[in-house]
């Protein structure tokens, strides 16, 4: 699946394979140089980050993998496929792995929405391997303490309710992309691209998964893993970092950005105050500013 044709400011390069024993994943990989990884959530895929692969790829090598069930990869079978943040931070390890990711020079790594959760559980298991972070309108620790569910992701997870909503009627993708650009409204043609791969009901599968994952309560498998990360950010507040966030986002708030200041406490943070969740979209104007903060800090942690 590609979005835009050539020469459209919508396309995308030709997706590279890699096997799992789940199926197919699919990721960008263009340019030379050091590697940047761009890791999307939920429900939004590589396409997100088309601009920045662009600008990027001229000196770094920029990969960028749709996650199992969304943009072009396969769908996973339901019955063998966990669909939780585990089972999506062992398909990312594997591939990182697969790729020589930050085995003989640091990556970047840039993270939005269930990719931060998803990276940097990864990172901070293996921190030596990266260099330097880009966090957008993210998570990857519990909801703190005092911090009420986001009440937009209560429907889908009410049983039959959320199926209806988000495989019978693509509402979480059409209501990501509504509220997710607060602005000006996302052009017809955007919303063609982000909806494209998400086009019958078993392809929207993953993104009710995905939203069914995300902790309530302070139990569970994947609350336990968030908490476990969360102990271990601080093997990587000492990387030079850059938070990009959208102020007027529902559901990852300002205080989700005060809980990111304390833990990365060095880091440069570029609020907008009037972008909302897709802060790529919204204010694509952060695409050069994560190009800037690449080329500043590159000579600092870019090495042989």
């Amino acid at each position: 699946m590609t979005a835009g044709t050539a020469g459209d400011d919508l396309a995308l390069p030709a997706a590279r394979d890699f096997a799992t024993a789940d199926g197919m994943l699919r990721y960008l990989d263009e340019g030379t140089g050091p590697a940047v990884v761009c890791i999307h959530g939920n429900p939004t895929w590589s396409f997100l980050y088309r601009r920045l692969l662009r600008v990027l790829s001229t000196d770094h090598r920029v990969i960028v993998p749709d996650h199992l069930g969304m943009g072009r990869s396969d769908m996973p079978s339901e019955r063998h496929y966990g669909f939780d943040l585990a089972a999506r931070v062992e398909d990312f390890s594997r591939l990182m792995d697969h790729l020589g990711v930050g085995v003989s020079r640091p990556a970047t790594l840039v993270v939005h929405d269930w990719g931060g959760a998803i990276a940097l559980t990864w990172a901070t298991r293996q921190p030596h391997r990266v260099g330097r972070l880009v966090v957008m309108n993210t998570a990857a620790f519990p909801l703190p303490d005092g911090h009420r569910f986001p009440w937009l992701l209560r429907p889908p997870r009410v049983p039959y309710l959320g199926e209806a909503l988000v495989c019978g009627l693509n509402a979480f993708v059409h209501g990501t992309l509504w509220i997710g650009a607060r602005r000006q409204r996302l052009p017809a043609r955007v919303r063609r691209a982000y909806r494209a791969p998400y086009d019958t009901w078993h392809r929207r599968t993953a993104v009710l998964r995905f939203v069914r994952d995300v902790p309530a309560a302070s139990r569970g498998r994947t609350h336990a893993l968030l908490a476990e990360t969360d102990a271990e950010l601080h093997r990587l507040a000492d990387r030079p970092a850059l938070i990009v966030w959208g102020m007027r986002d529902p559901v990852l708030t300002p205080a989700i950005l005060d809980e990111w200041r304390r833990r990365l406490p060095a880091a440069e943070v570029h609020a907008i105050g009037d972008a909302g969740h897709l802060v790529l979209e919204d204010a694509p104007e952060t695409v050069p500013v994560i190009a800037a903060f690449l080329a500043r800090t590159r000579l600092a942690v870019d090495h042989p």
